[in-house]
């Protein structure tokens, strides 16, 4: 079955948190035929809010736990059970977020050496002294993972999936590298040597420097990718589909020289993706997995997706080029594919259409259906139409919002991921003109499917 969903991270709910304003979305979902919610990675972020620069790539976003939801004596049982079932992760997290308030939000690599080195003795002497914080911050994780679990049943009852999202990457001052200093490319003093990032593309003429640190491959297979498969356990334990962001790393990382001061200088050193998704395929047999194929692909990145039988992506508004190869242009649309109208780090369609000037504005409608109204209806009813097996929409293409919209802008770090929508923004009508539209295309979800 073809299925049609929305982009929306919960911080962009208008509450901006995880209250009853998701099951009112997951009812504006349902009303509609909306069968896929998308999301970003829900990992606490630094103070950028990026959820690509995380504390954890296990815990949630404790911005994101409502302040009427309290620990009880009540919960001590199913407390108890939560922190068995996820000590892999939780008790790193717990000590890393309570070492880092300790030391004035300072980063793990300037705390005190045996705090640094993550020596025993000295973190349980630490854990001794401070039982009492660690204690609240592993309560917070039980309670948001609770409130998780009843929204993935309420969507699941809906026939709505819940599609992740798990960076390639994880940041350098995260419990993930503090507590795994040997996984990752550091040097004596436990500085990266290089870091990631991307070489200039459309996003950014200077690439990007993401600044996190490289894997350790080589260490990373001794024990058959044993980290990589925690952290896809407890993706998929919260969500239905897991998209692997920058996919074409699991080919070649663009390698950065840490000194450098942006992503023009680097190299792609071979990584192991085979091996680590064959790992992962013995976890996961039918490989629940979205490849984000976005960016400098090459025919080896298409070869290691096709292996494995992952959809890749597609961004319409990347398909107005001229070119008669484009995989993103509206007439190379494939069925294994999930395609867009743009994800995060685009432009809203309503502004990315304004900011093209006049000629190419008639080209890009040219090529467009008519007769669905002004943008960004011919671009939403392009995805919809096309062969892709996913369309997904961002909620701001849905309420036809411009630039000020904007959920990310990459390169920048000011600004970004704070939009939230508001409940007065969805226009008369609505409903029923997105639900005209998925019928129209064969993408209302019937009960059963």
């Amino acid at each position: 079955m073809c299925r049609a969903g929305v982009l929306l991270h919960p911080t962009s709910l208008p509450s901006g948190v995880l209250d009853d304003q998701v099951e009112r979305f997951l009812d504006w979902m349902e009303k509609t035929g909306l069968s896929v919610w998308q999301m970003l990675p829900l990992s606490p972020p630094h103070a950028d809010r990026s959820p690509y620069q995380a504390y954890s790539s296990h815990g949630i976003n404790p911005a994101l736990l409502p302040p009427q939801l309290k620990f009880s004596s009540a919960d001590k049982e199913a407390f108890a059970a939560f922190k068995h079932t996820h000590a892999t992760w939780l008790n790193n997290y717990s000590m890393f977020v309570a070492l880092r308030n300790h030391f004035g939000d300072r980063p793990w690599y300037e705390w005190p050496a045996e705090f640094k080195h993550h020596e025993q003795a000295a973190l349980d002497r630490f854990a001794a002294k401070h039982s009492a914080a660690i204690e609240r911050l592993e309560q917070q994780q039980f309670l948001l993972f609770r409130r998780w679990k009843e929204i993935h049943s309420d969507a699941k009852r809906r026939g709505i999936l819940l599609l992740g999202d798990v960076p390639i990457a994880v940041a350098y001052d995260s419990a993930n590298v503090w507590a795994n200093l040997s996984l990752f490319k550091l040097d004596e003093e436990l500085r990266p040597t290089v870091v990631a990032g991307v070489p200039p593309d459309y996003f950014c003429e200077e690439g990007q420097r993401w600044g996190n640190p490289h894997y350790n491959w080589e260490v990373m297979q001794r024990d058959n990718f044993a980290w990589w498969r925690r952290r896809m356990a407890t993706a998929l334990y919260l969500f239905d589909l897991v998209r692997i962001d920058h996919f074409r790393g699991l080919v070649a990382l663009w390698e950065i020289p840490a000194d450098a001061p942006d992503g023009r200088t680097g190299e792609w050193v071979p990584t192991p993706g085979r091996e680590l998704l064959t790992a992962l395929r013995e976890d996961f047999p039918t490989m629940p997995f979205v490849a984000e194929d976005l960016g400098v692909i090459t025919p080896e990145v298409t070869a290691l997706r096709d292996e494995f039988n992952l959809p890749g992506l597609s961004v319409l508004q990347f398909g107005f080029d001229g070119t008669a190869d484009n995989p993103h242009s509206v007439n190379n649309q494939k069925h294994n594919t999930i395609v867009y109208t743009g994800t995060h780090d685009n432009d809203t369609a309503l502004g990315w259409f304004e900011s093209l000037d006049a000629d190419m504005q008639s080209k890009v409608v040219q090529e467009l259906p008519d007769h669905v109204g002004p943008m960004p209806w011919p671009l939403i009813a392009a995805a919809l139409d096309s062969p892709a097996q996913t369309a997904i929409i961002p909620m701001q293409d849905w309420l036809e919002l411009d630039s000020g919209s904007r959920t990310n802008v990459p390169g920048t770090t000011e600004g970004n991921w704070s939009w939230r929508f508001k409940w007065d923004q969805l226009a008369q009508g609505l409903d029923e003109r997105i639900s005209s539209l998925l019928r129209l295309s064969g993408r209302t979800l019937k009960r059963g499917e």
